[in-house]
């Protein structure tokens, strides 16, 4: 896509250009490593539920799943909703799904280890939020509010990239896929902090498309009644990721 014919580094670089540009200088290799690490570790920890809790009382979600029903959400979450919806988006600018992935793992590895986002660190949220255009930021944004500083930390780092003086500008910017996505991602972190319930900031391909799968995962509240109505055991919940091939619409947010 382009801003006034200029067209976004992702669309315009060669792509050793685009690898080079991902993968920054191997300084910052074993910073990387040890952030991948570091979620791994907090998965091992059950670190998340503090970050549920405090988005319970806060009012942001009104129910808190179990943890197999928190794996199978996350795992239902990316296969009929994030992947699906990110595939079709990227055949319809041109960009090829797997190398795309590549590239936001040479970025930062960890971006591409929670799906669901709670195990994930303040700057790791904001990082992925700057890293991709997203289906729908909102529940990215309420993500955020995990943390005291999450949505005023996330408009000083837009703005830095805006600016050009990010610590992973140049990075960020062989990857995002809009030139003028970071502009318009401000613009409604600045409506989102007056008013949470302003209208989302929806990608090109989503509506008339996948809107119940937005209706559904596209925030956090939806996405955890969905994830409570899912099998509340191991056993059981483990079933349903094998047993289930398409998206379970009686279980979707009306």
């Amino acid at each position: 896509m382009e801003t006034m014919g200029v067209p976004a580094a992702r669309l315009a670089k060669s792509p050793l250009s685009l690898l080079a540009s991902a993968a920054q200088s191997p300084a910052r290799w074993p910073g990387k490593t040890r952030r991948l690490l570091a979620l791994l570790g907090r998965y091992a920890r059950g670190e998340h539920r503090v970050g549920l809790e405090r988005l319970a009382r806060l009012g942001v979600i009104d129910t808190v799943p179990a943890d197999p029903q928190l794996f199978a959400g996350a795992i239902d979450m990316l296969r009929f909703w994030i992947s699906p919806a990110s595939a079709d988006y990227y055949r319809s600018i041109g960009i090829d799904y797997a190398f795309h992935q590549l590239l936001r793992f040479l970025d930062e590895p960890a971006s591409l280890g929670d799906p669901i986002g709670l195990f994930s660190t303040r700057d790791a949220i904001i990082g992925h939020l700057m890293q991709v255009v997203h289906a729908n930021p909102r529940y990215d944004l309420e993500l955020l509010l995990m943390h005291v500083d999450g949505i005023d930390e996330l408009e000083a780092q837009i703005e830095a990239m805006i600016r050009g003086n990010h610590p992973r500008a140049s990075s960020i910017a062989a990857i995002v896929e809009e030139p003028d996505y970071h502009a318009r991602l401000l613009e409604y972190v600045r409506a989102f902090r007056a008013d949470p319930r302003s209208p989302p900031l929806l990608r090109v391909n989503i509506a008339g498309k996948f809107d119940v799968l937005e209706q559904t995962f596209g925030s956090i509240r939806p996405a955890m009644h969905y994830f409570s109505r899912l099998p509340a055991t191991w056993p059981a919940a483990l079933r349903h990721v094998v047993a289930t091939r398409e998206f379970p619409v009686e279980l979707a947010e009306s």
